[in-house]
């Protein structure tokens, strides 16, 4: 009997362009932005963050050599960063007075998205 693996979409607080620390792992402490999420996978690819060096060949329009690639990191490795307080914090949801759900920092309740 195989094992099927259902992917499905989720729910991610942490967005492309948000500052993040990293809190577990070979890279805790380093600070970094968002490039990508990806939710199906439960990842992040943060800059500066997880990185391996990557041979690549020559060819006609470019030059070959060894490139250094940040890899992705599971999102559970990682907390948001306080707008206020500049540390780690958790990400809740308000409404606000028009009716928009935001994101909040719980730490401080500073909002997230401006």
């Amino acid at each position: 009997m195989t094992a099927v693996q259902v992917k499905t979409k989720m729910k991610m607080k942490i967005k492309k362009g948000d500052t993040v620390i990293v809190i577990s792992g070979s890279d805790r402490g380093k600070m970094g932005q968002v490039l990508k999420v990806l939710p199906a996978e439960s990842r992040l690819v943060v800059e500066g963050v997880n990185q391996a060096k990557k041979h690549r060949r020559a060819t006609p329009m470019s030059a070959g050599g060894i490139e250094t690639i940040s890899q992705s990191i599971h999102v559970s490795n990682v907390a948001h960063i306080d707008p206020k307080t500049s540390k780690p914090t958790r990400i809740g949801y308000q409404t606000s007075g028009d009716g928009t759900k935001i994101r909040v920092a719980k730490k401080s309740g500073e909002a997230i998205d401006k």
